[in-house]
């Protein structure tokens, strides 16, 4: 695997910057056309419209730029209003929720992956994240990448892997939380790239199923 790992966007802070604004969120718990990265109710990690499961044992680089905080509400299925800013910034002001909002405004934490190997290789995707367990997936790694960042400068990218936990809640039943285990640092670039094609493609009519609500 190569240890640089590029992303598409090219004004990125330096990396010095990334400390104060990661360790926020230890103390704190979009854009549009941008595919989504999501944990199922039955644990399943799947992206996109058609809920794609991802790999198993696929690895994804966190863009240390892309962690952000605000606020979403939600009515029937569907997103009724969301206020997402970056780390480094405050959360963002509220006026009442929108009608319908089942829940009001809820806390929502999130940052962006690149998929580094196997089928999904070059795809970038979005994570966030209401539940508790979520952000503390979310708000775990942005440490760690705070800590890395404070011992090497030249290598604060994760790669990671997409595991789970889940407990047994009273009244929900099983209930599954997101992991993200890190298997190694590296570093970043400010152009799109990503490690050279695995030479075997995957079989016909492999891996390309749909998760199951």
């Amino acid at each position: 695997m190569s240890s640089l790992v590029k992303f598409a966007s090219s004004n990125l802070p330096t990396v010095q910057s990334l400390v104060t604004a990661l360790k926020s969120m230890e103390t704190t718990i979009a854009p549009m056309g941008v595919t989504i990265l999501k944990m199922d109710r039955m644990g399943h990690w799947v992206y996109g419209a058609d809920q794609t499961e991802i790999e198993d044992d696929s690895t994804w680089a966190v863009n240390p730029f892309s962690f952000v905080q605000g606020y979403i509400a939600w009515g029937e299925g569907e997103v009724l209003g969301e206020k997402m800013v970056s780390v480094s910034e405050p959360l963002p002001e509220l006026e009442a929720a929108p009608p319908g909002a089942k829940r009001g405004w809820e806390t929502q934490v999130g940052m962006s992956l690149k998929c580094l190997t196997g089928e999904d290789m070059g795809l970038e995707v979005r994570f966030t994240t209401t539940s508790v367990g979520g952000k503390r997936g979310v708000q775990a790694l942005a440490v760690a990448i705070a800590t890395q960042v404070d011992k090497d400068q030249s290598k604060p990218v994760p790669v990671i892997t997409l595991g789970k936990e889940h407990y047994q809640h009273k009244a929900y039943g099983r209930i599954f939380t997101p992991v993200f285990d890190i298997v190694e640092w590296s570093s970043m670039g400010s152009d799109a790239e990503t490690p050279e094609a695995e030479a075997e493609e995957a079989p016909a009519g492999g891996r390309r199923r749909r998760a199951v609500a």
